[in-house]
């Protein structure tokens, strides 16, 4: 069964910092595309970030330059690290894995407000 286990989110001011984390178990992680997805209050779930077992990466247009997913195969981890961050950040963030099936962790909040 696989299991995904976020941490790292909070309440953060503007133009402040947060890394998100995700540790995978039961996959197969090196072979698995990760992602990062929110959904804020009333909006649909969008993708954030996404990364490749070879590494590619993906961003949203809304977080080109400010965010930065990164993935640890030794530690069946994957990170956002997202700088720069504005209020409308705001939302529940999810880890994603897919490997023919997809995923999902139980989410983390990340509020933005001074």
């Amino acid at each position: 069964q696989v299991q995904l286990v976020e941490s790292g989110g909070g309440l953060v001011q503007p133009g402040g910092s947060l890394r998100l984390s995700c540790v995978a178990s039961g996959t197969l992680f090196g072979f698995v595309t990760m992602g990062w997805y929110r959904q804020a209050p009333g909006k649909q779930r969008e993708l954030v970030a996404s990364i490749t077992s070879a590494r590619r990466t993906k961003y949203a247009d809304s977080v080109k330059g400010r965010f930065t997913i990164s993935r640890d195969n030794a530690q069946n981890t994957v990170y956002l690290q997202m700088n720069s961050l504005k209020p409308e950040d705001t939302a529940v963030y999810y880890c994603n894995s897919k490997l023919g099936q997809e995923y999902w962790g139980q989410g983390t909040q990340v509020t933005v407000s001074s």
